[in-house]
């Protein structure tokens, strides 16, 4: 991961020194500035005497972006949530989630003048999740719930960007993170990364596991929006994170990239690439003997994504 880590921070930084420190000309005037986007993808096969075989199915994903701005002089205040939720059905299984995404951002930054582009931020950032995950067919043993894992970090740093809503590279060196995962049962087992349950030689619980899990650490994000062709657009969003105290080093890793193919102002396809690795997420494998399970150590995470559906800008 270290490797990886010293690829994407280069980047990062050549998209920075790629951009010249000019004179900035203040010619936003709007102190309050929302978006707010809906998409709904869709996509559905149906099997009629098909020789080859095959098994209809159907899936749908919503997803909805809202953001607010506000920009005066030197201050300026971004704040956005974003949401997601797919779920699939076959016609031989139960319905299956495949999707599922609630994520806050809010950063404040500040600037000595109009000239350069380099602010004094503070963000605060928290991810979970709607239901909860399964590790299918499994459909008994929840593997993940609403808050269980939630993600919250906070902390300060500086923030480089010249349009700062499609170009920013922030770094803070002390970022406070907390892993929540209220939900007894899974913080008992240890799940991501907090302290299990401890028991007796008889197997009597003498001590919950821990609910909360924090860290102190560095921080690196980088965000890019740009069209690369005509109406065919891409967004790249990257977070970086490594704690002092526990395993110094060890870099969890977010990488999202998102290809928008716009057909027109309403329908557009979709092509995308999320990347995960936390030290803290083992993975479980399922052993030889019925209903016992085996931790792994942790491991990449990589989902690929690929629809066409309905956007509405408003």
């Amino acid at each position: 991961m270290r490797y990886i880590f010293i690829m994407c921070f280069m980047c990062c930084v050549q998209s920075v020194m790629a951009q010249p420190e000019t004179e900035v000309k203040v010619v936003d005037t709007i102190l309050w500035k929302q978006k707010n986007k809906i998409g709904v993808d869709l996509n559905e096969v149906t099997f009629v005497n098909w020789n080859a075989g095959g098994a209809n199915s159907i899936s749908a994903l919503l997803a909805i972006n809202s953001s607010l701005r506000y920009k005066k002089n030197n201050l300026i205040w971004f704040s956005e949530v974003r949401t997601r939720y797919g779920v699939n059905k076959q016609e031989s299984q139960k319905l299956r989630k495949t999707e599922d995404e609630l994520e806050l951002i809010s950063t404040i930054g500040f600037r000595k003048d109009t000239i350069t582009n380099w602010y004094y931020s503070g963000r605060f950032n928290f991810k979970t999740q709607y239901s909860n995950g399964y590790n299918y067919p499994d459909r008994d043993n929840s593997i993940s719930r609403f808050m269980a894992p939630g993600y919250l970090f906070v902390g300060g740093g500086v923030e480089y960007g010249k349009n700062i809503e499609k170009l920013s590279f922030y770094m803070s060196p002390l970022t406070f993170k907390s892993t929540f995962v209220l939900d007894n049962e899974l913080a008992d087992k240890g799940s991501f990364g907090v302290d299990p349950a401890t028991y007796d030689a008889l197997g009597n619980k003498i001590k919950d596991g821990e609910t909360i899990r924090t860290e102190m650490g560095i921080l690196v994000t980088n965000s890019y929006e740009t069209e690369v062709l005509e109406n065919i657009y891409i967004k790249n969003r990257i977070s970086l994170y490594t704690d002092y105290l526990n395993s110094f080093g060890n870099i969890d890793l977010d990488w999202e990239i998102m290809f928008d193919f716009k057909v027109n102002d309403f329908v557009k396809a979709t092509l995308g690439s999320h990347l995960r690795y936390d030290n803290d997420i083992k993975i479980v494998e399922e052993t030889e003997v019925e209903d016992e399970y085996v931790e792994r150590g942790a491991t990449v995470q990589w989902k690929q994504l690929l629809g066409i559906g309905v956007v509405v800008d408003f």
